[in-house]
């Protein structure tokens, strides 16, 4: 059984975005992973793992 894609959670404390990055993008993104899509700040870390309960609130970052 596979649980999907490993996710890490962020959201930006500038303004106020809810992301997600799955962690296979790492190379795409490279030393812009994690950082907002709408205004590039980095984002704060919440949590990493499988879809999460309110996985619906946080959009996926995509190359």
């Amino acid at each position: 059984m596979s649980w999907g894609p490993c996710f890490m959670y962020y959201h930006c404390e500038d303004c106020g975005k809810k992301f997600k990055y799955a962690v296979d993008m790492i190379p795409v993104f490279g030393d812009r992973f994690g950082f907002c899509p709408d205004c590039g700040r980095e984002g704060a870390f919440e949590q990493d793992g499988a879809r999460i309960p309110n996985d619906a609130e946080y959009g996926e970052v995509e190359d």
